[in-house]
């Protein structure tokens, strides 16, 4: 699905009904693509989303308050703060069939107009001045992309070429209808439809030929022109008088499809209480707990197979180094095979004899290819290569044992992440660990999270680090060596830095501190904590760990309650 003249025209109905009037109290920047404007208007708070993404452009009301989820603005970002907050939305409008939406703002700036164009991977967001100059863009194209239209920051502002060789629903005739249908009589109607008719996308023309024909997929040939138009006609004059049907088509997988008008061709139909419910149903939030935790679903299902994976390698070392038995078996059946060697005979496949006169009975395999001698060889061979492995199994056991311990440090991560950085760094160091397969999920945000930074009423400063990179900031980066230094005991969490430089550390701020990396741990729905501290000259990266992983020693303990703030 696209989004198709016919729903830019409904939708621009219902903005211009919401916000017309009314003033942006303030601008966010929710990734490298999207934007979102809190306007207040007839006395309401209206949470409006205006994004550019090249898969999934949109602009609709949101029902949840937009977030910010970029560190840094774009800036663009930097130019809506500037000209839109304390701007009046005078108009909103779509120039004729085309898939336009301008915003015509009035602020402390001057006049000037927010477009948004949401043509998929054309999609774009400019602002531009009173003169038709574009102050900035999401995208910018250059001559050399395109020779005909350039959207750059100091040039003229052109809209996209119109479809001169369209003609409007309104214009057509029984006769040209009927002209149009014999023009290509084996082809599909709803496909004459959208390439000859202004307004026609593919829904549209779907729909309009089911209500004409009670088909779908029916030929050109096959179409009553008289039935055809009448459909038209109605179907263009409830949208004309503004008979909007909001509302999205259901299946088995959940929303399939959405529309401003009813869709009469499908099983299932949910009608919706405005035009942007019904796109927020279909495309899902931008931003919100629903939208983080959906883009959370693939990185935690990646985290819980690399687990897995790791969890199955470490049972397997650690049964290699408990099976001490079967690596004296091969030196045993080695030894065996030179004591019995000439007890044997060509072509034997295998051999029994005890190694012990009240030992077991050993079953030796043969390869009767070998000579008694070979085979024994080979059994002694094998058995050096097993006592070689057997000596490095500690040291791989240790390796493992940490990989799981970051794996469960990057859950906790993900568990805690707020923002697409977060997320997005979650799935880069599954990346970079070769634990993802596929395209990033993490929406582009144009930088790294930065660790959080509280300070108290009496200036006391604490870092706190929220995932494993922000936490070898925090340690390492943020921490004098005699900062205090804390940690969840036992459990995954945030490293916590109290700028101390060796102060006494007041009762109050301590339990601030440890309340904090009890939060911001794998602990958080415990009733209390027990949390360690210690100087951060007791800290030491582990060798060959990955980030945030560390060692320490002489701590204390505090119990604490967990609190974010």
């Amino acid at each position: 699905m696209y989004f198709d003249a016919v729903t830019i025209g409904a939708l621009v109905a219902e903005l211009s009904d919401r916000l017309g009037g009314g003033r942006i109290q303030d601008s966010v920047q929710i990734d490298a693509e999207s934007f979102g404007l809190e306007v207040y208007a007839h006395r309401e708070r209206h949470y409006l989303l205006l994004s550019a993404n090249q898969q999934y452009p949109r602009v609709l009301l949101s029902a949840e308050k937009l977030r910010r989820g970029v560190p840094k603005p774009s800036p663009l970002g930097l130019l809506l703060r500037r000209y839109a907050e304390g701007a009046r939305i005078d108009t909103v409008r779509q120039p004729a069939w085309e898939r336009l939406i301008f915003f015509d703002l009035d602020g402390p700036e001057g006049v000037f107009s927010l477009i948004v164009e949401p043509m998929e991977r054309r999609a774009n967001l400019l602002l531009v001045r009173a003169d038709g100059v574009i102050a900035d863009c999401v995208r910018r194209v250059g001559p050399e992309e395109n020779r005909v239209r350039v959207s750059l920051p100091g040039h003229p502002y052109e809209p996209p070429p119109p479809q001169k060789l369209k003609r409007e629903p309104q214009a057509l005739t029984l006769t040209l209808l009927g002209d149009l249908l014999d023009s290509a009589p084996g082809e599909q109607t709803r496909q004459l439809l959208t390439k000859q008719v202004l307004g026609f996308s593919p829904l549209v023309a779907k729909e309009v030929v089911f209500r004409a024909t009670g088909e779908t997929n029916i030929k050109a040939a096959d179409t009553s022109p008289r039935a055809l138009l009448g459909a038209i006609e109605d179907f263009f004059g409830a949208l004309d008088r503004g008979g909007w049907e909001p509302g999205v088509a259901v299946d088995e997988d959940g929303v399939s499809a959405y529309a401003v008008y009813r869709l009469t061709h499908v099983p299932e139909w949910e009608p919706c209480a405005s035009v942007s419910e019904a796109l927020e149903r279909y495309y899902g939030p931008l931003t919100g707990e629903g939208a983080y935790e959906a883009a959370k679903r693939p990185v935690a299902a990646a985290l819980d197979e690399a687990r897995d994976r790791v969890r199955k390698k470490l049972e397997s070392l650690e049964r290699s180094l408990a099976d001490e038995a079967a690596l004296e078996q091969l030196r045993q059946s080695g030894e065996l095979l030179l004591a019995y060697q000439y007890t044997l005979t060509p072509g034997q496949t295998e051999f029994k004899a005890q190694y012990e006169v009240d030992g077991p009975e050993l079953t030796i395999e043969l390869d009767p290819a070998l000579s008694p001698i070979e085979n024994a060889k080979r059994y002694f061979e094998r058995y050096e290569k097993a006592k070689r492995s057997r000596e490095s199994v500690p040291e791989l056991i240790e390796s493992a044992r940490q990989e799981l311990d970051y794996l469960d440090q990057l859950a906790t991560d993900l568990e805690l992440a707020t923002n697409w950085p977060e997320i997005g760094e979650v799935q880069a160091a599954l990346q970079a660990n070769g634990y993802w397969r596929g395209k990033p999920v993490g929406r582009p945000g144009g930088g790294q999270s930065a660790p959080l930074k509280v300070t108290t009423d009496d200036g006391w400063v604490i870092w706190v680090g929220r995932n494993a990179r922000q936490n070898d900031v925090v340690t390492f980066d943020k921490g004098g060596s005699m900062d205090l230094w804390l940690h969840a005991r036992g459990v995954p969490g945030a490293h916590v830095i109290v700028k101390s430089s060796g102060r006494d550390v007041p009762p109050h701020v301590l339990e601030r501190a440890a309340s904090l990396a009890a939060y911001y741990s794998g602990a958080r729905t415990e009733a209390r904590v027990i949390v360690d501290m210690t100087l951060r000259k007791y800290v030491r990266k582990i060798k060959g760990g990955k980030p945030g992983m560390v060692t320490y020693r002489n701590e204390s303990t505090i119990e604490v309650v967990p609190r974010p703030e």
